[in-house]
């Protein structure tokens, strides 16, 4: 089965096209700073890793991490391999954070070392890479009652250093298995004209093994290969399918030897068939040709026209029939054989000037050969749109568009991103969206028992889309809106981090040195303001604040819950209250 082409659906009621702006706010926001024991073990990119791959996946990467199973829980990775964490009660009386877990061999001394990443996979599970290639899957107990111990139950070494991207915990008929995914940039040695490097996305299954119920072992193994570091990938909680948001498609490179046979299905499918028939269009009529078997005289075809319907029998073999795109003279329709064993069918088309984007609805066997007079006569239709000057008559009726009237924030990426699911078996493609223009901005787990959800801009607005993998006609779902936050976030060219908060009250995102800003939802005033421009009276205004830590050490880690912000830098932690508690 062809992948479903789909599209993200936007609920209306949850766009405001009356959002006048962020009003800017002087109050001032408590801040709250911890000093570090030790200073968070950052591993800077080598002179090897000079890729803008590279600086996406490891320059600009996250150390810390958020535990969205517990409220107000953060966690990173210290120079001395210490897993550290603090959780939050009470502002005023804040403690040290705390050490949970350490490293079990010393990864100061490997040269090619990546970051050590953690992922939060249940409430009492916990993945963990060292960044030296590694693997862990530590038994926490339950997470929310301190002292917990961390209980090691799988470690092995997988090859190059990866950083985990996501996980998640499966229990099948009492089975238990954990799904985790992780991403490695290699060198690839025959691509002579990109960067010389790929993306390797690799989904790793590790299960309890049957004859030792304290033992797991790694019984599924898939591997994607693409140019680009995804913004978003993400594995189902049923552990059925992936989803991945990136500008370069990825393609499955090997898969679990339990789905041979699908691979087996997939390379058949990828083997390039000519098409079974090609055809062309006017504005009055449509020319289909058919290659015509051997020895085929004029008594073995067999054409059916009809006013929405054709029907095309070469020796008693059914080669097209379907529904047609519009309405056709069938009355007036023929075919003729030509001399190079070919079959011309003339179609006269109803409506006079419409052009067919195909000829049979959901045929995908012919080829559509575009006419060079008619794709010169649409290129002079659209001259008005383009000019070697720049804006030379700017009075005419149909003046071109001005790039000069464009600011930074309306310009986008030449390459459109693409969301894709992956079937959790076979790897193949099952849903894409094309997403176009609209800008991977970030992702936010606000239920943890579902997949994170993803920030896109539409037009001005941030629209942030929840996942169900359940229901496939309508699998992402618009859940939230944060107005003009598109605009505004793209002029903050320092930005580094970019978050929000699980109940959606506020946005958030820092610069790489000391500024934070913080745009909150509109809310009710206690006084009503007049608008005297549109003559209507104002009752709910949205702030926007900004905070300013004292340091000049860089940004390293940037997590939001609702009612914190949570800011990492080399030796300090951060903590901004943001909201009261209702």
């Amino acid at each position: 089965m062809e992948a479903a082409n789909c599209s993200l659906r936007v609920k209306r009621p949850l766009l405001d096209p009356r959002f006048e702006g962020y009003k800017l706010s002087l109050e001032p926001l408590p801040c709250y700073q911890l000093e570090l024991d030790a200073a968070v073990a950052e591993v800077k990119l080598r002179d090897d890793q000079y890729t803008l791959e590279h600086m996406h996946a490891f320059g600009m990467y996250n150390y810390l991490h958020c535990d969205a199973w517990y409220q107000d829980s953060v966690y990173y990775i210290d120079n001395l391999g210490r897993i550290m964490n603090l959780t939050v009660m009470l502002d005023t009386a804040l403690g040290k954070p705390r050490e949970v877990f350490r490293l079990p061999t010393d990864v100061t001394a490997y040269d090619n070392r990546l970051c050590a990443s953690i992922h939060f996979t249940s409430p009492t599970w916990v993945t963990l890479s060292d960044g030296t290639g590694r693997l862990y899957v530590i038994g926490t107990g339950d997470r929310g009652n301190s002292p917990e111990k961390w209980e090691l139950m799988f470690n092995e070494e997988l090859g190059n250093p990866f950083i985990i991207i996501h996980s998640v915990s499966l229990l099948d008929a009492e089975e238990h298995s954990i799904a985790v995914l992780l991403l490695r940039i290699e060198k690839e040695e025959l691509d002579m004209k990109g960067s010389g490097f790929y993306v390797s996305l690799e989904w790793v299954t590790v299960s309890k093994k049957k004859e030792d119920n304290t033992k797991y072992e790694i019984t599924k193994h898939h591997v994607l290969r693409g140019k680009s570091v995804p913004h978003y990938a993400a594995i189902e909680p049923s552990g059925n399918g992936l989803m991945i948001v990136s500008y370069k498609s990825f393609t499955v490179v090997s898969v679990d030897p339990n789905s041979e046979e699908s691979m087996d299905e997939d390379k058949s499918e990828k083997i390039k068939v000519e098409p079974l028939y090609y055809w062309q269009q006017t504005d009055d009529d449509l020319t289909v040709t058919v290659r015509l078997p051997e020895n085929c005289a004029k008594e073995d075809i067999q054409i059916q026209f009809l006013p929405e319907n054709i029907t095309i029998m070469l020796k008693n073999v059914q080669v097209l029939e379907g529904r047609l795109y519009s309405s056709i003279d069938h009355e007036s329709s023929t075919w003729t054989i030509k001399e190079n064993d070919g079959l011309e069918i003339s179609l006269i088309k109803k409506s006079e000037g419409l052009m067919w984007p195909e000829l049979v609805v959901g045929d995908k066997q012919g080829e559509l050969i575009r006419d060079p007079a008619q794709c010169a006569a649409i290129a002079e239709r659209l001259m008005h749109l383009t000019s070697d000057e720049l804006n030379p008559n700017p009075e005419k009726e149909k003046p071109p568009c001005n790039a000069q009237e464009l600011e930074e924030c309306d310009l986008f990426f030449e390459e459109s991103s693409s969301l894709c699911r992956f079937d959790g078996n076979t790897l193949k493609t099952t849903h894409v969206v094309n997403l176009g223009s609209n800008q991977y901005l970030f992702s936010v787990i606000v239920d943890p028992k579902e997949m994170p959800c993803f920030c896109l801009r539409h037009d001005v607005d941030a629209l942030l889309w929840q996942p169900h993998c359940s229901k496939h006609d309508d699998m992402w779902e618009h859940i939230a809106t944060f107005n003009a936050l598109g605009y505004v976030q793209a002029s903050k060219r320092d930005k580094k981090f970019f978050a929000c908060a699980p109940n959606y009250s506020y946005a958030a995102l820092c610069e790489c040195l000391r500024r934070v800003f913080i745009y909150r939802q509109p809310t009710p005033m206690s006084t009503v303001l007049y608008n005297r421009k549109e003559g209507r009276h104002v009752g709910q205004v949205a702030k926007q604040q900004v905070a300013s830590l004292e340091t000049n050490d860089p940004i390293l880690g940037f997590q939001a819950t609702n009612e914190r912000l949570f800011v990492l830098t080399t030796k300090n932690l951060f903590l901004i209250k943001v909201n009261t508690e209702n």
